[in-house]
């Protein structure tokens, strides 16, 4: 069930940004990632951690 969790939230959370690039036109999913891009770096290397522990 877990290894299901991560694929499934990333795909929602995915699916969201780009619902909202397409219906908010001052929402531009582009520049956020190129802003945010070294979370999605952390946020999966400590989901890595937490597996291996």
């Amino acid at each position: 069930m877990k290894s299901n969790l991560v694929p499934a939230v990333i795909l929602i959370v995915l699916g969201a940004l780009l619902l909202a690039n397409n219906l908010i036109p001052e929402f531009r999913i582009w520049r956020m990632l190129l802003d945010w891009w070294p979370v999605v770096l952390i946020v999966l290397g400590v989901n890595l951690l937490i597996k291996k522990s």
